[in-house]
């Protein structure tokens, strides 16, 4: 049966004509377009482009921040039969953006008013773009830049001198397997590589993600991630598409940090019903509600952890088990969130039911910490060569720690490193088969064929299924360390738990590569350090102070070992005994985290690789070495 994306719109505005879809705010008001109104402008645009000339599989760049033109933008490339290219606003440099445009083979470029200074930086360079279409009005444009209303008209003009049955031709010839998207990936190795997804790759992927969640009609969302995210791309306006709800973008500041301000006074004037997150927003919010309470002095502060523990007792880590004793704290539960929690969930509109986080793993104690304020935080899992929904918690089943149930229809299994399949609650690489699998990745046939496999899709994630139905992602199948008695063990974990409880570590790498011992590159918390320097009378611009400094990271990490609060996390051997303390954070304009906040380990190693090497000497090895001393200047 046909069902392209094409197809699940059609389908929308028929059934839910006059309902929402779409909301936007430009200057004080919020505007909402509903569903036929999005079809008149998606038939003007995608006529406009056929009159332009774009012809059927021809690929299309989509370069904007979130807004009503991108979901329009996109529709109106299907109904010309293009593909979209969708590009990050996060990406800076020149080389990156040129690479994708060069590389996916770009006839057309659509583009928001911020950021067509990137595309004018390049355009001599990119000789094969036919046209750049300019969403935002100019005070003149250059050559190869049409105005998006130039186009608009162009599309009404064609539209007046051709059937209805003429233009719907091209989007109607659209079949399951044909391209709708290129997705680049962050590039965690090499350059990026593009995923290409088909029609039915979303429309199966939506399919499968609504046995996860139980949307109708009702039901708003405020996209808060970018839209060229395949989370947010699926989960946040495809699926409210299928269902007739409403998904609103954030308000669009002059800056990227007046857009970043702009989502809590958003999300507060939204209301809405789940937000989907990752965990660098996730510790944000967490940040900003702990500093309200704070404010409010000592008692109510106070009083804010005791029914925040009282509450977490209550839910515990699942509503799979029984409650037994933790029934009789229901009447206290009910009242903490009376007359606290609720207060706490107006500045998040009072409405909302529920985040779903993606991307990196999220920390248990951080999915604890939002269940007791009552708006619980649901891991999922998933990556953009899966289109990319794979499994989530939900309201009806969670475990925090796991990342949920798998989607349906779905084929999972574990593997070990030669692709037999491993039994139940045994660890191994995540391996899927189902048609929200991608095609492949654009011009990369080796890469495709060693990550598809007769049918099957090799994540590259580690992970295991539990008799309970439930997955665990426990990291990268090939970041694991590796001893030198070639035993191997996941560091995500590690990693994760240092950066939470060790108040002087920010971000940090742990490495073993069959080696004696693992060391780690640690970037530190500087504020922190200030401070704790500061009640001993000392600061980091003396040796003495960078000194003592280093002694509160080395205790830091010492409370995860033999004798210390958290040793019984991790096993001792697979914890750092050297540390190369880095002068510089991971960011994404040194290209050491990609867009989904993930460290991209190879290019950490490269930079590094000299102090790396370091910590494997005598000297090195010694936290109290001039390098380490010298970093904290």
């Amino acid at each position: 049966m046909k069902k392209t994306i094409v197809d699940l719109f059609e389908a929308s505005v028929k059934r839910y004509p006059n309902n929402t879809f779409l909301l936007e705010k430009v200057g004080k008001e919020w505007t909402k377009t509903t569903y036929s109104q999005v079809k008149e402008q998606v038939y003007r645009l995608g006529a406009g482009l056929q009159a332009l000339g774009v012809k059927k599989g021809e690929n299309m760049a989509l370069l904007s921040e979130g807004r009503n033109m991108w979901v329009v933008g996109e529709l109106a490339m299907f109904y010309a039969g293009a593909v979209n290219v969708p590009l990050s606003i996060k990406l800076e440099e020149r080389n990156d953006l040129m690479f994708r445009l060069i590389h996916g083979d770009v006839k057309y470029i659509m583009v928001s008013g911020t950021q067509l200074k990137k595309v004018r930086a390049i355009k001599d360079e990119i000789p094969d773009v036919k046209h750049i279409i300019v969403f935002d009005k100019q005070d003149s444009f250059e050559e190869k830049e049409i105005a998006l209303e130039e186009i608009l008209k162009m599309g009404d003009e064609f539209l007046a001198s051709h059937s209805m049955e003429e233009f719907l031709s091209v989007a109607q010839s659209i079949q399951n397997d044909d391209y709708a998207t290129i997705t680049y990936t962050s590039g965690t190795t090499a350059d990026p590589k593009g995923v290409v997804l088909t029609h039915r790759n979303y429309t199966a992927n939506v399919e499968q993600s609504l046995t996860l969640v139980d949307i109708d009609e009702t039901w708003r969302t405020l996209i808060i991630l970018p839209l060229d995210h395949c989370f947010a791309h699926v989960v946040g306006f495809y699926i409210m598409m299928a269902q007739g709800a409403t998904a609103a973008t954030v308000q669009v500041g002059r800056t990227p940090l007046e857009t970043l301000k702009n989502i809590p006074l958003n999300i507060k004037e939204v209301k809405p019903h789940f937000i989907l997150s990752v965990p660098a927003l996730a510790k944000t919010f967490k940040k900003n509600i702990e500093q309200a309470i704070r404010a409010k002095g000592k008692t109510t502060e106070k009083l804010f952890n005791f029914g925040l523990k009282v509450k977490q007792t209550y839910y515990g880590d699942s509503n799979l088990d029984f409650k037994g004793f933790r029934l009789l704290l229901k009447p206290l539960v009910a009242l903490f969130d009376k007359i606290l929690f609720s207060k706490v969930r107006e500045n998040f509109g009072g409405e909302l039911r529920f985040f779903i986080g993606g991307g990196a793993l999220l920390d248990k104690d951080l999915q604890k910490f939002y269940v007791g304020v009552g708006m619980p935080m649901y891991q999922g899992y998933g990556l953009s060569e899966a289109t990319p929904v794979l499994s989530s918690n939900g309201p009806e089943k969670y475990r925090f720690g796991s990342s949920g149930k798998l989607v349906t229809p779905i084929d999972l299994k574990i593997c070990d490193d030669k692709g037999n399949e491993l039994p139940l609650g045994e660890m191994g690489e995540i391996v899927v088969k189902g048609e929200n699998v991608m095609a492949g990745y654009w011009k990369n046939p080796e890469s495709t064929a060693e990550t598809i496999r007769d049918g099957y899709l090799y994540t590259g994630d580690l992970g295991y299924m539990t008799k309970e139905g439930l997955l665990y992602v426990k990291g990268r199948f090939k970041s694991l360390l590796i001893s030198s008695d070639g035993e191997k063990y996941s560091p995500e974990g590690i990693e994760e738990a240092l950066v939470q409880l060790a108040p002087s570590i920010d971000q940090v790498m742990l490495y073993n590569n069959q080696s004696q011992y693992t060391t780690a590159v640690v970037v530190p918390n500087k504020d922190y350090l200030k401070r704790a320097l500061n009640e001993k009378g000392l600061s980091l611009d003396t040796e003495e102070g960078r000194i003592e400094a280093l002694k509160l990271i080395d205790a830091d990490v010492a409370m995860f070992k033999k004798g210390g609060e958290h040793e019984t996390m991790f096993p001792d051997r697979w914890l750092p005994a050297a540390i190369a303390v880095l002068a510089e954070p991971f960011t994404e304009q040194n290209q050491m985290i990609n867009s989904t906040m993930k460290m991209v380990r190879g290019k950490i190693e490269k930079a590094y690789a000299d102090r790396i090497d370091y910590m494997y000497t005598p000297e090195g090895k010694q936290l109290l070495n001039q390098q380490n001393i010298d970093a904290l200047a």
